[in-house]
């Protein structure tokens, strides 16, 4: 893929501009590069690596702009689905008071697999190069390996910017297992400054793959204890027009891996309950058709997609989180649920067992088993933390840690590199 690279390549941005730059005191100057971004039309896309910029930009030592690009779709007309979301993406906008820029790429769903980083990295090609001449970037924060964090090597190699790329979960666990892209993901990682994992199982895939363990940190997600935090169960199942009784939520894009047929196949198993769906996705009527043949669609309500401020009433109204994903990095939710006071029941995988580690925090179960899932709701509840219990174990979880590391981080590959 070299030749990517060289289309790449503009002269007059390397690292002589970059020394000027660093040798005075200023916040350093980022370009966030992830097609994980919010976006006017899909507003809680990608929410994740919004909220840990929103982190970083709040100490005052950072100033970034997004480069969020977004597959070209000719159409807006809404019976293209989806696909006619991307179209409707406008160029540029403001997201929390952040810059950022859509530039869109080809998708070639045949052979988008193999194709998608380059693809992905001539789309944004001018886009990239013109922001950097403007301000002059010190280093790129690319998340997600593949495709984005690939095409963000080739953008730094040609723009000779220090790299850090963050793995979020399904880029390593499921990604990786195709020759071509695990071929890929080892350069990026091994071109990389700095590769961020948000788990230390994600941490120790990345080993596996062959990343330097050197410039390998841990830095998990943390939760905002202002945005997530309890209140009245009661009032929060007003607030959200449900009845008294005992409710489970399951929250995630409806798509297999959730496991959310797990937790409605769970029902079966726990008749006193009923369960809360939050999140939109292709298997919707596959869940609906389910629940209605094992007998509980009475007792299953789908909310659809929910904004981050209608969340904390979901976790609120609650007694108890269901994770029961296949595969996970460090899923939000779980943080965001225990933040609210709400105790969790999750499968262990990814960073599932470095959030539970205590029995005030909820349960873990081997796999998405609805028998398993039951159990453990059971067991939990029987012997129910207060909600003020379980919000206190999720302050140990609070952005500050993290954040001070990936700052720290961030200004160290940032000098070595002019130095």
């Amino acid at each position: 893929m070299n030749s990517v690279v060289s289309q790449l390549r503009e002269p007059g941005a390397g690292r002589p501009r970059a020394a000027a730059r660093l040798s005075r005191e200023r916040p350093l100057r980022v370009l966030t590069f992830s097609s994980l971004f919010p976006n006017a039309e899909q507003p809680t896309h990608g929410l994740f690596v919004l909220r840990r910029l929103q982190q970083l930009l709040a100490t005052g030592e950072v100033e970034a702009t997004v480069v969020a690009p977004v597959p070209w779709f000719p159409s807006p007309d809404p019976r293209f689905g989806r696909y006619a979301e991307f179209a409707r993406v406008p160029r540029t906008e403001v997201i929390a008071g952040i810059d950022v820029h859509h530039p869109r790429y080809a998708v070639m769903p045949r052979l988008g697999m193999s194709l998608a980083p380059a693809l992905m990295a001539l789309g944004v090609r001018d886009c990239v190069t013109r922001l950097h001449r403007g301000c002059g970037f010190d280093l790129i924060d690319a998340h997600y390996f593949y495709p984005d964090g690939v095409a963000a090597s080739w953008i730094a190699r040609s723009l000779d910017l220090p790299l850090a790329v963050t793995a979020r979960g399904t880029d390593l666990n499921l990604i990786s297992q195709y020759a071509l892209p695990r071929a890929m993901i080892r350069r990026a990682a091994q071109s990389s400054r700095l590769n961020i994992a948000v788990s230390d199982a994600l941490a120790e895939r990345l080993r596996e793959l062959g990343a330097d363990p050197a410039v390998t940190r841990v830095i998990p997600n943390g939760v905002d204890l202002e945005v997530f935090r309890p209140i009245d169960r009661a009032d929060a199942r007003r607030s959200l027009g449900i009845p008294d009784g005992n409710w489970l939520l399951s929250a995630g894009q409806l798509v297999p891996n959730k496991g959310h047929d797990a937790v409605i196949r769970a029902l079966v198993e726990l008749p006193e309950f009923r369960l809360l769906i939050a999140g939109d996705g292709p298997e919707e009527g596959g869940l609906r058709a389910l629940a209605a043949d094992a007998g509980v669609v009475n007792r299953v309500r789908f909310l659809g997609r929910v904004l981050p401020e209608r969340m904390r009433l979901s976790y609120c109204a609650a007694d108890c989180l269901v994770l029961a994903s296949s595969r996970e990095g460090m899923p939000n939710v779980l943080l965001e649920s225990l933040a609210c006071g709400t105790p969790v029941v999750a499968t262990r995988v990814g960073g599932c067992p470095d959030i539970v580690r205590e029995p005030v925090a909820g349960r873990l179960v081997e796999a998405p088993d609805p028998q398993a899932i039951a159990a453990a709701v059971q067991h939990l509840l029987r012997a129910r933390p207060s909600s003020d219990q379980v919000a206190a174990y999720a302050r140990r979880f609070a952005w500050g840690p993290s954040v001070e590391l990936q700052l720290a981080e961030f200004r160290r590959i940032a000098r070595t590199w002019v130095a």
